[in-house]
């Protein structure tokens, strides 16, 4: 196994934990923790693709990154907007 296979492993399992941990009830889909190991898990899986490219899988995790990268600026934003004096 090369090193970008077992980053891609890894961000596989990442995703799969974090979606088992919603699915389960454990874990708040909209949540930090759930968003930031999608967003971890889908970059690990494109790092791997750089290696081995393949079209549908770029577009698939490129598009999971970016939807929880989007979901961890909206938590940002509104974690600031409680903060900030009125």
């Amino acid at each position: 196994m090369t090193w970008t296979d077992a980053v891609g492993v890894i961000g596989v399992a990442m995703i799969l934990i974090a979606y088992a941990g919603a699915a389960l009830g454990r874990l708040d889909v909209k949540g930090a923790l759930s968003l930031f190991a999608n967003f971890l898990g889908a970059s690990l899986i494109l790092l791997s693709l750089f290696v081995d490219f393949n079209l549908s899988a770029l577009l698939m995790e490129g598009s999971w990154a970016l939807v929880s990268l989007v979901g961890l600026v909206r938590l940002l934003v509104i974690r600031l907007r409680r903060a900030a004096p009125h």
